[in-house]
């Protein structure tokens, strides 16, 4: 049996020939957009395009798929790219070792792209990628914040307009009014952050950048995955 034979019994030869020519960008390899690449690479999508410009630390192993032991060091990038073609030596990878900000972003095909995963942490690049996804007619999902969070079944996917709860989905979706973008698909948490710290705290800890975001192995996880399923169903149907 091939690797997708499963899958064609789910969704059919069509559908997963129509996945195999697909081209998506996965913005961010950590906790979420590795699971995102993860699931979509396994789901048939023939090529990924894969942006970060950070190396596997050891505290990333709590939460990131492609961190281990083995793997502290070396970019992120390169150990998704290996990781790929250990699911599948024919899938396309295309890799960008790279720091999003509005000034280097028109260095990416984005005229290739089929659908971009947005699993950036930085808001400027965020509104940067989103801005230009827009402008480009590129389908677009994005991560709102994972971190601080406990429980999975709280994520959801909405339109940033019908979010509520999550503060970096209220920052993105003021900053998104000021560019006119009426609407973007995310996934973010109804949960409320635990382990939230004083505004003097906050501060202090910002000024010494020491801000340290706490996370569990399974929600960013899980919101990569529900990522993932987005882009699946949105390419086939």
């Amino acid at each position: 049996m091939s690797r997708f034979e499963r899958t064609k019994l789910l969704i059919g030869k069509e559908k997963l020939d129509i996945l195999r020519k697909k081209k998506v960008a996965v913005f961010g390899l950590g906790g979420v957009g590795g699971y995102a690449c993860e699931a979509l690479a396994r789901s048939g999508v023939g090529e990924l395009h894969l942006i970060d410009n950070d190396i596997v630390d050891e505290t990333n192993i709590n939460r990131q798929i492609i961190a281990l032991k083995s793997t502290i060091g070396r970019d992120k990038v390169d150990v998704m790219k290996e990781r790929i073609f250990d699911i599948g030596d024919d899938i396309r990878v295309f890799t960008y070792k790279v720091f999003l900000t509005s000034d280097n972003i028109d260095i990416l095909p984005f005229d290739k792209f089929d659908y971009v995963v947005d699993a950036i942490d930085t808001i400027s690049a965020k509104v940067a990628l989103i801005e230009k996804a827009e402008g480009n007619n590129t389908p677009i999902i994005s991560a709102m914040g994972t971190g601080n969070k406990l429980y999975a079944e709280k994520l959801k996917i909405a339109d940033i307009y019908d979010t509520k709860v999550c503060p970096l989905a209220k920052t993105i979706r003021t900053e998104l009014k000021k560019r006119d973008i009426k609407k973007l698909k995310v996934v973010y948490s109804e949960e409320l952050p635990k382990n939230e710290i004083s505004n003097e705290e906050k501060t202090d800890n910002y000024k010494n950048h020491k801000r340290v975001i706490s996370s569990i192995s399974y929600v960013p996880a899980v919101a990569g995955l529900l990522m993932a399923e987005e882009v699946i169903k949105d390419l086939i149907v």
